[in-house]
């Protein structure tokens, strides 16, 4: 076990969800930070009444001592986690915190836990891709879907999550023309939870025949040959690596650290770019207090790379 966060990488990255019913979420914390802390990870983990949702790093032994722990309580059998690698630690500190919902949706009365849709391996998603009776949805937030998704996919066009149920009930309507009889209907987002969750608001509007890929884009990338698959572009994440690729390799986009969207390289060439100042999509919409404020939490965080220190304000 670790006494303290080692700074040499690689380090793994574990992402971690389950949907469970919780009665006490707040008795589960206190062992849950004690063992992150003893074994020197860094993340950020989140309970609510409705399970455990999560991303933390550090050193293998101490990232697999903590899953295996997890893993092990009764309230967490089934815990869905994607292993990743880093070279540098993605995370500044760590977090165990309460909370309402372990992915915002914003609507009372939907039970993940128990009312979402049928699984989908990732091995078996090219077919649920390629059927021509199944409406494929992507789950994720505009700028992520920007930088990749699947053929074929429909994109909602949210800037959030909680977005998604007032966009669903529109396009709602449209599914219901026709024949009469509700389509299939498959859906994805990055590790599993957010479609695993809209899948569970999808039942609840009268939607029967409702299927989501297990693990989500990531278990996809770690298990369909890059030959064989139906992905475009890269996959956004929500750390320092900002995207990945197959095999869960690091990708070639960054992050604007002043709006937080993702560039490819070519956008980093643009005039509109300055490190942690602006980038084409914010250029025109930050002010001029806003972009000093940016150019002196850079100029610190530049600082402290210089003592070979870490900036806490640092992307």
């Amino acid at each position: 076990m670790h006494s303290q966060t080692q700074t040499d990488g690689p380090f793994k990255v574990a992402a971690l969800y389950h949907f469970v019913v919780l009665d006490d979420p707040a008795a589960l914390r206190p062992g849950i930070l004690a063992a992150c802390q003893a074994n020197g990870l860094k993340g950020t983990i989140l309970l609510a009444n409705e399970g455990i949702n999560g991303t933390v790093a550090g050193k293998a032994d101490g990232v697999d001592a903590v899953i295996a722990e997890l893993a092990a309580r009764p309230e967490f059998q089934g815990l869905e986690v994607k292993y990743s690698s880093a070279d540098a630690m993605p995370f500044l500190r760590l977090k165990v915190r309460l909370k309402k919902e372990i992915v915002t949706l914003g609507v009372a009365g939907v039970d993940a836990a128990n009312g979402k849709g049928d699984y989908v391996d990732p091995t078996h998603w090219n077919a649920m891709l390629a059927d021509p009776d199944t409406v494929v949805i992507d789950t994720r937030n505009a700028y992520e879907v920007a930088i990749g998704t699947f053929e074929g996919a429909i994109n909602p066009g949210t800037e959030n999550f909680r977005d998604f149920p007032a966009w669903f009930d529109d396009f709602a309507k449209t599914l219901r023309k026709g024949t009469g009889t509700p389509p299939k209907i498959a859906m994805f987002c990055t590790g599993g939870i957010r479609c695993e969750k809209a899948t569970a608001y999808v039942k609840t509007q009268g939607f029967d025949d409702v299927h989501h890929l297990k693990g989500g884009i990531l278990k996809y990338l770690e298990n369909v040959p890059e030959d064989e698959s139906r992905w475009n572009g890269e996959c956004f994440v929500f750390d320092q690596r900002v995207a990945v690729k197959h095999g869960l390799e690091e990708g070639d986009y960054d992050q604007c650290h002043a709006c937080r969207m993702p560039l490819s390289p070519q956008e980093m060439t643009s005039d509109q770019y300055v490190p942690g100042i602006s980038c084409p999509h914010c250029h025109d919409t930050r002010t001029e207090a806003q972009r000093e404020r940016y150019r002196e939490r850079q100029r610190q965080i530049e600082n402290a790379a210089q003592r070979g220190r870490k900036h806490l304000g640092s992307p």
